[in-house]
């Protein structure tokens, strides 16, 4: 789950000022699913330490009023209960819609995708912050797939995968680098672009500025041309 930055203000020299982030725990939620005893559970802990929690954009649980004598008990118990958290350097767990078969117009099971992104990379460590994943059901693209590194996006066709998207500040639609491709691809595809994105940035670095390179896996398809063939 994403980190909730609430708190108080300290000043610093300058006559400036700088945010002293809450004490926060993020349950990560894959597919966004929390079954009714994890449920029970959440409820429990929240009790007994007076917490409040958020439905995060991520589409996480982050669990808001922890203090700093009681945050590493509420881990443990989470962790104890099999719940994951979010920590540093953990593979990010796909952002989906829906999908199949509970949406209309979905054209692909997009939780069975992400189980297989987070079964086959899952206990990856040191990855860098600021990597987003991203999965929409058909071209729709509620899971908003073209804002973030690596979003796949369903068609009739099979699966098109797009790099370098980001929101923030300064947005940018991501780049389709493949069109048409199978569920094996997909995850194929993602490994590759990880271990890119690992081996060219030090520190934490969006997908978009990687595209330009020569030597970048995949080809970058241009706004106004028709798709190259998937390498």
């Amino acid at each position: 789950m994403n980190a909730e930055t609430e708190g108080g203000v300290d000043p610093v020299p300058g006559g400036s000022t700088s945010v002293r982030p809450a004490e926060h725990i993020t349950i990560l939620l894959p597919g966004g699913l929390l079954a009714p005893e994890e449920m029970k559970i959440v409820v429990a802990v929240a009790a007994r330490f007076d917490l409040t929690w958020y439905a995060t954009t991520a589409q996480n649980l982050r669990l808001l009023g922890a203090t700093p004598e009681n945050v590493d008990a509420i881990k443990r118990m989470l962790k104890g209960s099999g719940f994951l958290l979010k920590e540093a350097g953990r593979f990010p767990k796909p952002k989906v819609c829906i999908g199949l078969p509970y949406c209309k117009l979905g054209l692909a099971d997009t939780l069975a995708l992400s189980d297989r992104i987070i079964e086959r990379f899952g206990g990856r460590s040191g990855v860098k912050p600021k990597w987003k994943i991203a999965l929409s059901g058909c071209p729709a693209c509620c899971a908003g797939s073209k804002l973030v590194d690596v979003g796949v996006v369903a068609t009739r066709k099979g699966f098109d995968v797009f790099a370098g998207g980001k929101g923030g500040l300064q947005p940018k639609t991501g780049k389709r680098i493949a069109r048409g491709v199978n569920d094996d691809e997909v995850v194929e595809m993602i490994g590759r672009l990880a271990d890119y994105h690992d081996a060219h940035t030090e520190k934490k670095q969006r997908m978009f500025k990687l595209l330009g390179r020569e030597d970048f896996p995949f080809p970058v398809e241009d706004e106004q041309a028709d798709a190259p063939a998937h390498r």
